[in-house]
This record gives structure tokens, sequence and C-alpha cells, in this order.
């Protein structure tokens, strides 16, 4: 005990609160870089078919927030947050949006050896990523009940801060 009270006392707390800012300036913008292409405004429409087979179209989650989520089955940091997506889905209006990731049953099978069941529809040519200005996975647009996307975040959020942005939508 005495060892970590030296330890504590012999920090350089300033030199510790500079770097920890520049750190935190750094990933601001690496995010500000990775969103610059972003759609703004008003939610361009999505329409299509879910790997369940069901149409699905952008226009049919009108009245309430929706989470719009492009990830993709190859990239790590989508695999670390795709349990916090599927779990919002249970709870929220969720469309993942599987991004430059193969066929149907490519994206089906990965869907199945990873326990997921929130709802997707396959992009393998990344027309809707495009459409949408993203340029990197994971990327999360929150929409609110008008079409207007109100939130964008990439890289990994943690599942709090996108239930946070969904529910403050919600009671608004």
């Amino acid at each position: 005990m005495n060892s970590i009270i030296a330890y504590l006392k012999n920090i350089n707390w300033s030199s510790l609160l500079i770097q920890l800012f520049i750190l935190v300036m750094i990933l601001m913008a690496v995010s500000w870089y990775q969103q610059r292409n972003a759609v703004r405004g008003m939610a361009p429409e999505i329409y299509g078919r879910l790997l369940d087979g069901q149409k699905i179209n952008l226009n049919q989650y009108r009245g309430k927030p929706v989470l719009i989520h492009f990830w993709a089955t190859w990239c790590p940091v989508c695999k670390m947050e795709n349990s916090s997506i599927d779990s919002l889905a249970k709870h929220y209006s969720v469309l993942s949006i599987a991004a430059w990731s193969g066929s149907d049953a490519e994206v089906a099978a990965f869907m199945a050896d990873e326990n997921l069941s929130m709802p997707v529809l396959t992009d393998n040519e990344g027309n809707w990523a495009k459409r949408y200005g993203v340029k990197a996975v994971p990327a999360s647009f929150i929409v609110d009940d008008k079409g207007e996307i109100r939130f964008i975040v990439t890289g990994y959020t943690p599942q709090w801060a996108l239930q946070l942005r969904l529910w403050w939508l919600e009671k608004q």
C-alpha cells in the first residue's frame, strides 16, 4: 500500500494531463477525418431485402429513432461491437448493413457463427455505404423520428453510448 501511495506522489500530474489532452485531441481528429464525407441532414433512402427475406425500407422507421449501423464481417472492431448492436436491436429500431462482406449466404453463415440475430441488409458492392459517405467501418448513423441524421459515430462505440443517444431521441 505504501508503494502505491509513493508511486502516486511521484507522478507528474500536469504532464499526464497534457498527454491525456493530446490523446483525446488525436482521437477526435481521427474521428473527424473518418466522418468527413458522411452524409448529413435527411437520411438517404435505404431499401432491399434483409437476410431473413423481409423487405425493408427506411421510411417504415418514421415516427421512431433508428440506428443505421454499417459493419463488415472481416472487421475486427466490428466483431467486438456486434454483440452490442445485436442487443440494441432487441429494444430499439436497428438496421445493420454488412458492407463489403460477401454474398447473403456468406453473411448469414457469419451471423450464425457469431450467434447474431439483428436485422441485416447486405451491401457487398458498398452502394449504401457510398451513399452515406462511409469510408471506414464500423460507422453508425442515428436517425430521429422525422428521418434526420442526428448523430454519426465511427469506430468502436460502447453500447451505452449508442443506447443513450437512441433513448434521448425517444424522449424528445
